[in-house]
């Protein structure tokens, strides 16, 4: 199966994520490039990540929902992603959910948008994240069931490089369960998108819009190692040939 060679070959795209922010730091130069190209970009998030506050003095569990969902809106203005879609489940607690049920919601999505490309996480949840497998499951099943057989299914992955360089960065701050995230090497991925300077700088804006979460991580190592952490976006065809 062939790699992607540009964000414009992925045509109307869906990203299937489990919190606010997941599809900012797996994909926003991806769908700000594909919406600046004029393709339809939409996004599903399973919940508002309201058990996610770094702080509770400034952001207290009973209104982190609200300002996530505001968070994310900031985000969305500004890659440009004007279609977005809650599944509106607890945060923490969609590994709870039936598959079928989170399945189902998503085929009904997927029959609206009709996608050419949809995006999610692997097996792996990307972070070892129960929320984040229980959404590639329902996602998975989802597009077996109800995508065009023309559409592809994309799973978020790392490189060998790339995890070199950045785990030891990101350890100390217990971004990856023990043992995550997979990896795949170069020349096996679908999509290897370096993001350019103009959207790395909109990626960062994004991130910069959701401090709820990007806060203290910015705080601590900074904008330059931060958007070293981002600035490729990486992808493995669910299913090979």
């Amino acid at each position: 199966m062939a790699a992607v060679g540009s964000p414009e070959q992925l045509g109307t795209l869906l990203g299937v994520w489990a919190h606010p922010d997941d599809e900012t730091y797996l994909s926003a130069g991806l769908m700000a490039a594909a919406a600046r190209s004029g393709c339809r970009v939409v996004c599903v998030t399973a919940t508002r990540g309201e058990a996610g506050s770094q702080d509770e003095a400034r952001w207290p569990l009973e209104s982190l929902a609200l300002v996530r969902e505001e968070e994310l809106e900031a985000a969305f203005e500004i890659l440009g992603v004007k279609e977005h879609e809650w599944l509106g489940y607890p945060d923490g607690g969609c590994h709870l959910v039936p598959e079928h049920e989170g399945a189902e919601r998503l085929e009904k999505i997927i029959a609206n948008v009709r996608p050419d490309s949809v995006l999610t996480f692997g097996p792996d949840g990307m972070t070892g994240h129960p929320d984040h497998k229980a959404v590639h499951a329902w996602t998975t099943r989802a597009f077996e069931s109800s995508a065009s057989p023309a559409a592809h299914l994309y799973y978020a992955t790392v490189t060998p490089e790339w995890a070199e360089e950045m785990f030891p960065v990101a350890k100390p701050y217990n971004v990856f369960f023990e043992g995550y995230p997979s990896i795949t090497p170069r020349d096996e991925l679908a999509i290897d998108f370096t993001v350019p300077p103009d959207l790395l700088e909109l990626k960062w804006r994004a991130i910069v819009e959701q401090p709820s979460q990007s806060e203290a991580l910015i705080k601590a190592i900074g904008k330059e190692t931060l958007q070293r952490f981002n600035d490729v976006e990486t992808f493995a065809h669910a299913f090979s040939d």
